[in-house]
């Protein structure tokens, strides 16, 4: 991200060089600068196609007009301002930066801009935008975010000028997001590591102060056993954790039956949820195919199948079931798999697919769950082009569905189960569920 800022910078730099007269004379009228507005050359018009969808229509763009375009087109905020701290030009986008406002340079920003204007040096800095302050990022979904970072580097218009400097600003706050999150994983990893190894110490003081009892040498070593279990689980999620976001899509897809996915995913979890009392059951053999990697997504149902088994009081059923839907006229295979069990109050939805996340956390201890497993899921979803949704109501029970796009060579005769126009469950999918968890 640096460099690319950098690099736009520097062309940005010329840019304004260049039409620094034009701009300054068009913002305060000033005679100096006039000139240069007066012989801006025009642009060929083969060049004028390529910036603007009507520009057939205009035989002719200047230079200044071109600029112009660039500048207040693009996703750098610009601003000029003098030894005496008026702002003799800036751009929509370093107002909506929150550099400039009313006209006037920020305070902060200003300090930096004096420092370059006096000493000629060029200054980089990160510029946070007071509260209330600055616009809102679109991100095509919702309202949008707020922008809490900005990166600035302010520099003198040109080496023989000392009048004026130009400051570049652009949205830093992605950026800081990640650090942030960044930070936060390494802090929970640590103290999620910390439990099973301060515990195992313990256990094995335990241990040496009951080397004459046989009953508790097995019973603390069965304890110690217990969490390095748990952790050697913690470690090796952590790793393909860390292995699926730094992908992008799958680079060598493989053709996935669905029928034998699912009965592989049953066979796997069929001893422990005999042990939990729990039926596992699955509807008909449908003929579907995917494409992608067979060893991810039968972790992905896995992690589904031993949540919902977790999570189910003794006697419910845990279903596993397959379909197709179609989402933004892309035909994709819907894998539900649904429980009778607590459910996940509607404060929590949003949230149990993030590292380490635990509704129950003493339920979860007492499972054997590292809070790790619903976020593998998420980013297999994602990195197969697909998507991981939930529907749960608390005491009735919860539904994930893992949508995966129809491999392009499932054979024809593959029947079409269900059509949907999204994945997300409408009112009366909600309803049809309620009924069939009630059952």
């Amino acid at each position: 991200m640096t460099a690319i800022f950098i690099a736009a910078v520097g062309v940005l730099a010329l840019l304004i060089g260049v039409a620094a007269g034009w701009y300054l004379g068009r913002r305060r009228a000033a005679s100096a600068f006039s000139d240069l507005a007066r012989s801006a050359t025009p642009v060929e018009s083969d060049v004028a196609p390529l910036l603007h969808p009507s520009s057939a229509r205009v035989p002719r763009m200047t230079r200044a007009t071109l600029l112009d375009l660039i500048i207040d087109g693009g996703e750098t905020g610009v601003a000029v301002v003098d030894d005496v701290r008026d702002v003799v030009f800036f751009n929509d986008r370093a107002n909506a930066l929150g550099m400039v406002r009313d006209h006037l340079l920020d305070d902060d920003v200003w300090d930096y801009a004096r420092y370059t204007l006096e000493s000629g040096d060029t200054s980089r800095f990160t510029f946070v935008p007071p509260q209330g302050i600055g616009a809102f990022v679109s991100t095509g979904r919702g309202p949008g975010r707020k922008i809490q970072s900005v990166s600035c580097v302010t520099e003198r218009i040109s080496d023989g000028d000392e009048r004026y400097t130009v400051i570049y600003g652009q949205d830093d706050s992605e950026h800081m997001r990640v650090e942030q999150t960044r930070r936060d994983f390494v802090a929970n990893v640590s103290h999620e590591l910390k439990t099973p190894v301060a515990a195992i110490g313990l256990l094995a003081e335990a241990l040496m102060e009951s080397a004459d009892d046989p009953y508790s040498v097995e019973h603390f070593g069965e304890r110690v056993r217990i969490e390095a279990l748990r952790m050697g689980n913690m470690v090796s999620e952590l790793i393909a954790l860390s292995r699926l976001q730094g992908a992008e899509k799958l680079p060598d897809l493989e053709d996935v039956e669905v029928d034998v996915l699912i009965d592989e995913v049953i066979d796997r979890a069929q001893i422990n949820a005999e042990a939990a009392g729990i039926k596992l059951t699955t509807d008909e053999d449908s003929d579907l195919h995917v494409d992608g990697d067979h060893t991810l997504l039968l972790t992905a149902l896995n992690n589904l199948v031993a949540n919902a088994i977790a999570y189910s009081p003794s006697g419910t059923a845990v279903s596993v079931s397959r379909r197709v839907v179609t989402i933004d006229n892309r035909q994709m295979v819907a894998i539900a798999v649904t429980d009778r069990g607590i459910g996940i109050a509607p404060q929590h939805q949003q949230r149990v697919f993030e590292r380490f996340f635990r509704v129950d956390k003493a339920r979860s201890r007492a499972t054997g769950g590292t809070g790790l497993g619903l976020a593998i899921v998420k980013h297999v979803a994602v990195n197969h082009g697909g998507s991981i949704d939930l529907w749960s109501k608390p005491g009735t029970g919860s539904t994930f569905t893992l949508t995966i796009p129809l491999a392009t060579r499932t054979p024809s005769r593959a029947p079409e189960l269900s059509t949907a126009t999204s994945a997300e469950p409408t009112t009366q999918t909600a309803v049809t569920e309620e009924r069939e968890l009630s059952r």
